[in-house]
């Protein structure tokens, strides 16, 4: 009668349920400071159909962060903001490098069995003749030779 829907915590965390009444009070602030935070660009909220603003839990936990920084730390609003966009990019480069990693170790493995399927494994997958050694004496034409 009922399907049951799986959610991740991650998915949970990212999910813009919460209205702005209800996300100011978890982050123990007034909901005209989510509006201006909203302005400024430290958190951007989700919107419903109607233009209400709606937060994620992920939100909630930022605005905490913004106002221990802001109370506990004595960072301004613009010193918040530009730390926000640091650590997201920190973030956005961990998640590359691990892409990456991955890439990389998954070309390793390639290489390894294709070692394994060479004639002569452990040598290079790409033939190499081996250099000339003949000497070539070069000359310059005479005038009047062909």
């Amino acid at each position: 009668m009922y399907e049951e829907i799986s959610i991740s915590m991650e998915q949970a965390s990212d999910a813009k349920v919460l209205i702005i009444s209800v996300a100011a009070k978890l982050a123990g602030m007034h909901p005209q400071t989510l509006r201006q935070y909203d302005r400024l660009g430290l958190v951007q909220p989700g919107r419903a159909g109607g233009g209400g603003r709606r937060y994620s839990v992920r939100d909630v936990a930022l605005l905490r962060e913004v106002q221990k920084l802001s109370q506990e730390e004595g960072v301004n609003l613009a010193g918040i903001k530009r730390i926000i966009g640091l650590e997201q990019l920190a973030g956005d480069l961990q998640e590359r490098a691990a892409e990456l990693q991955a890439q990389l170790e998954a070309a390793y493995q390639r290489i390894a069995e294709l070692e394994t399927l060479a004639a002569y494994p452990g040598r290079d997958l790409v033939r190499r003749e081996r250099p000339s050694t003949a000497l070539v004496v070069w000359r310059p034409r005479r005038p009047g030779e062909n």
